[in-house]
């Protein structure tokens, strides 16, 4: 059996309040919601998640740290033919997305109210077509970078479950979150998918804003838009 890893855990599990209706989602529908398997205490031998069970063998794609839902609820609806599973371990965005998967009613989305490198343990390899993050959180002060997403300790567990020709989007409106995504992703076996500034400056076409890309553009702050490949 393996020992569990001690993991740092930075960041909010909850906020101050959950409205009636958001204690309620979570209690009647996150169980049925959760792929299973992927906490320490169901899954101590940290056997690998039947993913075809799980999707009935469509493609699946990953979002880490989906906030309030927005984005994943899109993809759903446009790509019902692809499983997506999503990680957040903020409460309060967990209870939001399952108020709106009750109202999109797809039936593609699975979620794991919890760090996604517990789920990165149980994802097999190769098994991810497509991943998203983003507008991560930028953890500004330079002495925190080192807990960012864009790390050795996520990026490596993140390119071994990535099949070949997997593509990474990364979106964020940090100048120095958009450095460090340049200088790191490409060290773990992916190519910048850019030929010309509006790779970057322009949305994806089936993209959808959030609300933290709305709040960055309030604020005056730039969205940038980072494709990449698992080579």
């Amino acid at each position: 059996m393996p020992d569990r890893p001690h993991r740092n855990f930075y960041g909010r599990r909850k906020g101050k309040h959950l409205k009636a209706s958001q204690e309620g989602y979570l209690e009647a529908d996150l169980a049925a919601l959760s792929p299973g398997a992927v906490d320490w205490d169901e899954n101590p031998e940290r056997v690998p998640l039947d993913l075809q069970a799980l999707f009935g063998g469509r493609d699946v794609w990953l979002e880490v740290g989906f906030g309030g839902g927005e984005h994943m609820i899109h993809q759903a609806t446009l790509n019902p033919g692809v499983g997506i599973i999503g990680a957040e371990p903020y409460i309060n965005g967990v209870a939001m997305l399952l108020g709106k998967l009750r109202r999109a009613e797809v039936d593609n989305v699975r979620i794991h109210p919890g760090d996604v490198r517990d789920l990165f343990d149980v994802l097999p390899d190769a098994s991810i077509a497509r991943a998203f993050l983003l507008y991560p959180d930028p953890w500004p002060k330079a002495r925190h970078h080192r807990r960012r997403f864009v790390t050795p300790e996520h990026l490596e567990p993140l390119a071994r479950v990535l099949r070949p020709g997997a593509i990474f989007r990364v979106a964020t409106d940090i100048p120095d979150y958009v450095r460090q995504t340049l200088l790191e992703v490409p060290r773990h076996g992916f190519e910048w998918l850019a030929d010309g500034p509006s790779d970057w400056r322009a949305p994806w076409a089936d993209w959808t804003r959030t609300r933290y890309e709305a709040k960055a553009l309030r604020e005056g702050r730039v969205p940038h838009y980072l494709t990449f490949m698992r080579r």
